[in-house]
Formats: C-alpha cells, sequence, structure tokens
C-alpha cells in the first residue's frame, strides 16, 4: 500500500470514477481486496449498468449482497437496472393491481416499462447505499465502482435535480411511482446529496491512463464534479509501462507518449494528490493479481504468462470491414461497447475511410464524454462531424413541447407542463428524439454513430423499443410503418460493429453486450478487437508476456462471431486525420496465424 495517496485516512464512501478502460473496476476491487485483508469490512458496489466486479473475482454477484468467496469481510453488490426496474414496478403496481380495470394496469406497466424508469430504479438504489445507513451500519467502508464518466456524471447529478424537483411538490406516476413514496424518495435523495458533498464522508478516486486523451478526460470530469460540490479528489494514474522493459521500438515510444502526456496535464489536476500505478503484465483477473495491483513486488519472481501469442487465421484488418460496409451501400453503422475500448477512434476511422472514397458521410455520438472534433482534428471533404448533445437535446425538447402542447393551454395549464418538463425523466426522450433522427438520415447516406459506453447504450435502446411498442399499440391493423427499432433489426439498414480489447474482462463484457442486443433482436454485423499487442508484435519480453494473455481472449472472439477485425497497438495515438487514416490502410488480411515466433522476436 505504499504510495497509494488516496488510501491515507479513508472516509466512509470512495468513488472511483474515470474514462472507460482506464481501470477503475480493476482499482476498486483491488482496494476493496487490500481493505478487507487489514480488517475492514467492505461492501463493493457497482453502478456499472455493465458491471464486471463479479468476473474480475470469478463469481457470480447480483443485485444483492453477497460475500466474495476466498476475501474474508468483503461483500459486493451489482446493481442489475433491469431488475431494479422490474422490483420497482412491483412495488408501484402491485398494491392497486385488483383494484383497476385490466386496461388501465396494462397502461400503467407500459408508463413504467422506458429508459427514465429503469435508470430512477437504479438510482434509488444506489442512493439508498448512500441515505440509508441500516444498509451499510455493518461496513467500514463502501466502494462504489461507477460507470464510465458521461454516465456517471447523469447519476451523481440526479440527487440534486430530484431533490429540486420533489421539493417543488412535482412529480407524476409515469416516473416515480405512487405519490406516497414521494417522502422517502426526498429522504433518501438529499441524504445522499449531503453524503456525496462532505469530504469527511466522501472521496472521489479519479483514474486515468498516461495518455493525453484520458487525462484530459479526468480534467473535465473533475471540473464537473467540483461543480456538484464533491471536492475531496485524489488521482490515480494507472497502468505507467515500467522503466525496464527492454530494447523495442514500440515499448519506447509508448514509454514516450506517457512521458510527455503527463506534464501537459490540467494544472487543476497536478495539484490533486496523485499515486502512480505500474502497468502489470498480467491480467488483472483474481485475489493475487488484484493484491499485486497495489504492490507490484507481490509478482516479483512469479511465473510469466506462457505460450504464443497469435491473431486467428480468420481475422481481417479494418480496411476488409470497411470494404464490406462499403459494399452493403448507405446506412447506419453504430460502434457499440464498454467505455475505453476505442468506439471513439474505429468509427472515426472507418467514417474517414468511407468519406475518403467518395460517399456523404455522417459521424455523430450519443456518448455525452465523447469528443469526436478533437480526434478527428480536421475538415475532410463530404464528412461531417456532429454530436447529439444532451443539454440542447433536452432545451430543444421543452421548447417544443411548450409550443406545440403548450399552445392550447391557458398561463396555469402552461406553468404545470413546463414544471414537469423539468423532470429528469424528459432527457432520455429529448435523446432518443435526437437518436431517431439520426436513424432516419441513414436512408441516403452513410452514418457513423460513435455510441455511448454500453449502459447507457442500453438505456437508449430500451427507450427505442418503448416507442416501437408504443406505435404498434397505437397502428390498426395491416398499418405499414418503420419505427427506428425496425431499422436497427434489419442488416441491411443497420451494423453494429461491437468494438473490444484483447482482455479477458472487455471480451466478456462485450459478449454480455451481444447477448443483451440478441433479446433485442439485434445480431451484431462484426466485432473490432483494437490495441492487439499480438498483433503489433513486440520485441520487449514484458510487451511479449502482455500479447501472450491476448491468446484466449481473441481465441474466444472467433467463436463469438464471424467477422472480426483486428487492429494492432500503435506506437503513437490515433489523433487526427493522418493517423486514422493509417488504421485503415492496413493489409486486408493479417499473415495467417501471424505470431511472435514468426516475426523472429
Amino acid at each position: 500500500m505504499t504510495g497509494a495517496t488516496f488510501l491515507a485516512d479513508l472516509p466512509r464512501f470512495v468513488f472511483f470514477t474515470g474514462k472507460g478502460g482506464v481501470g477503475k473496476t480493476s482499482l476498486a476491487c483491488a482496494t476493496a481486496v487490500r481493505l478487507a485483508a487489514d480488517g475492514k469490512r467492505v461492501l463493493l458496489a457497482s453502478t456499472d449498468p455493465a458491471s464486471n466486479v463479479g468476473q474480475v473475482f470469478g463469481v457470480t454477484i447480483g443485485n444483492t449482497i453477497v460475500p466474495v468467496p476466498d476475501v474474508p469481510g468483503l461483500f459486493a453488490l451489482e446493481i442489475d437496472p433491469q431488475l431494479a426496474a422490474e422490483a420497482y414496478r412491483a412495488q408501484a403496481i402491485d398494491p392497486v393491481r385488483d383494484l383497476l380495470p385490466a386496461e388501465e394496469v396494462a397502461a400503467m406497466t407500459e408508463q413504467l416499462s422506458g429508459a427514465c424508469t429503469t435508470e430512477i430504479a437504479s438510482f434509488s438504489e444506489f442512493t439508498s447505499l448512500l441515505a440509508d445507513d441500516s444498509l451499510t451500519a455493518a461496513y467500514d467502508h463502501v466502494l462504489f465502482d461507477t460507470a464510465p464518466t458521461g454516465h456517471t456524471i447523469r447519476l451523481l447529478r440526479l440527487p440534486g435535480e430530484w431533490t429540486a424537483y420533489l421539493s417543488d411538490g412535482k412529480g407524476d406516476v409515469s416516473c416515480l411511482g405512487p405519490v406516497a413514496g414521494l417522502d422517502r424518495l426526498r429522504h433518501d435523495y438529499a441524504g445522499a446529496l449531503d453524503a456525496l458533498t462532505d469530504p469527511s464522508r466522501t472521496r472521489l478516486v479519479i483514474v486515468t491512463r498516461p495518455q493525453r486523451s484520458s487525462l484530459a478526460e479526468a480534467a473535465r470530469t473533475y471540473d464537473e464534479l467540483l461543480e456538484l460540490g464533491m471536492s475531496d479528489a485524489h488521482l490515480v494514474v494507472n497502468g505507467r509501462l515500467p522503466h525496464d522493459v527492454g530494447p523495442d521500438p514500440l515499448a519506447a515510444a509508448l514509454e514516450e507518449r506517457e512521458r510527455a502526456a503527463l506534464p501537459d496535464m490540467a494544472p487543476r489536476l497536478r495539484e490533486l494528490p496523485r499515486t502512480t500505478i505500474p502497468l502489470l503484465p498480467v491480467n488483472t483477473v483474481g485475489v493475487p493479481a488484484l493484491l499485486a495491483l497495489l504492490d507490484a513486488a507481490a509478482l516479483a519472481g512469479g511465473e510469466q504468462p506462457a505460450g504464443e501469442a497469435t491473431v486467428p487465421r480468420d481475422f481481417i484488418g479494418l480496411r476488409a470491414l470497411v470494404d464490406d460496409i462499403e459494399a452493403d451501400g448507405p446506412g447506419l453503422v453504430m460502434c457499440m461497447g464498454k467505455g475505453g475500448v476505442g468506439k471513439t477512434t474505429i468509427a472515426a476511422a472507418i467514417a474517414l475511410e468511407l468519406a475518403q472514397r467518395g460517399h456523404d458521410v455522417l459521424l455523430t455520438t450519443t456518448d455525452p464524454a465523447a469528443h469526436l472534433a478533437e480526434t478527428v482534428r480536421a475538415d475532410v471533404e463530404r464528412l461531417t462531424v456532429s454530436r447529439i448533445d444532451p443539454a440542447e437535446a433536452i432545451t430543444e425538447y421543452r421548447e417544443r413541447v411548450m409550443a406545440g402542447k403548450g399552445r392550447s393551454l391557458d398561463e396555469a395549464g402552461r406553468a404545470v407542463l413546463a414544471e414537469d418538463l423539468k423532470s429528469p425523466c424528459t432527457d432520455e426522450v429529448a435523446v432518443f428524439q435526437q437518436f431517431s433522427h439520426v436513424v432516419f438520415q441513414s436512408r441516403r447516406k452513410f452514418v457513423v454513430l460513435d455510441t455511448a459506453p454500453t449502459g447507457h447504450t442500453l438505456l437508449l435502446l430500451d427507450a427505442t423499443g418503448s416507442y416501437h411498442r408504443e406505435i404498434t399499440r397505437q397502428m390498426s391493423e395491416g398499418a405499414r410503418f418503420t419505427t427506428p427499432l425496425m431499422r436497427l433489426q434489419d442488416p441491411h439498414q443497420t451494423k453494429v460493429v461491437l468494438v473490444t480489447l484483447p482482455e479477458t474482462t472487455p471480451v466478456l463484457e462485450a459478449e454480455e453486450l451481444q447477448d443483451d442486443l440478441a433479446r433485442a433482436g439485434i445480431t451484431p454485423y462484426a466485432w473490432v478487437v483494437n490495441a492487439s499487442l499480438a498483433a503489433a508484435r513486440p520485441g520487449s519480453a514484458f510487451l511479449r508476456a502482455r500479447a501472450a494473455a491476448e491468446h484466449d481472449s481473441l481465441a474466444r472472439v472467433a467463436e463469438l462471431c464471424p467477422r472480426v477485425a483486428v487492429v494492432p497497438l500503435l506506437a503513437s495515438e490515433p489523433v487526427g486525420a493522418a493517423a486514422l487514416s493509417a488504421l485503415t490502410q492496413q493489409p486486408a488480411r493479417p499473415r495467417p496465424s501471424a505470431s511472435l515466433s514468426d516475426a523472429g522476436v
């Protein structure tokens, strides 16, 4: 634990937050294991809709608190959005099920089946951990492994938004459930807000990688959290390449990239207490690896990963994937996956290549934390770059509703409508409408969509499904219509590209996403394995050990999808049009069974 400044004088609540893929889950799990080893009773709660805490420990963790085997004193919880929503609906509907006509019960069920209900249900469980002492009294520390930045900022804003909304006496059944429950909600949300903004009770651990894009995102995160009143923050720079990795051009370039990025971090980040954690030669899965994350000496003399790093024979390059996408003509390409796997980079590279081939292309994003313009950094002919901005979408939606529905109301009615539109539930509806507009444009041009991290995207798809069910219910029998969901389900109109990393946890998460999409009637078109060391064929023994650890993950991806593109880990960050173009200038197919031994390293 030496040098881990974020663990000093640790308060009761600890939030691990930051850009996706920086190691929040690994660090949260490692901290939980270390505290438990020190004799503390610890509750580790994941608020990420795409949680993988259970995968890190190799056990099943669900929507109820369970002990973690082999770690005495450690308990874990993964807040499952769907289970939370089911329980929330039952709480709202069961008391009146036998008192109302069947059609009214059905209408209530439909009202409580949207993304808003899912978010509120999950959030209510989260706030109860902060506000209800009876739930956490048995624990010395409660650690929160949060969703990637954009979703987490949304989550942490909700206590203030809902506290203000409820304090004004608002709230309707479709969002919050029975009015009788509002007093409890008001109490919990106010208590959560107090806990979040009290530095003696809550600490923020902002996790980042030693890379410019990750550090820039960390600075933006810190600014937004400061606005929320959360001031006790520590910075953890995770995955710093060791200095003694041996002579290797790729290792030298990566080390130089990290060395140049750290001094350029925002001054406000430099002022924070900082912990630097070195990159390990193994994946941080299992208790031994988690212990080593905070004490690298624990791996000293241990066995390094054995075997040969290979790229499966049938994997193609990103250029070949664009060939396949182009052959089908205009449509929607959705790059999906967990935060931090490189969705923005892959989406930008695909869009840029299509535009350079003479096609009209719209590159856009639904990710609150995405910055496409910074990734492309150039004006490219035939390429339009945009962003579905939640704040702008909400403002436009409110103005449109007031101008339409509010036109026929009197002054008192307009005032009621205006207050109702302040509900945080409005956000998902507004973003969904913008998303639907993007889907509509894909009929005549290529639209490449960089989606938000998995959990947030699933909420958007939930809203898409709710809208489809409502339209289907309202249309007369035999009527012809097309909803956004129907376009997403049509492989000729929509190509879903799952982006992952060649590591155990990201592949498991992408597999779960594929299962979730299947339940919505959506089949992925392709997978992209990004930042592969096996494909890069490094010479350093340290990086070769990391590359060898990719073998099982790459083999599993080959089993999950017949069309897989692999992108090697690059010496420089793929930012700017030239660097992005380089991603699609790789050979159409890598050499069959390309291996480290074949490369003579």
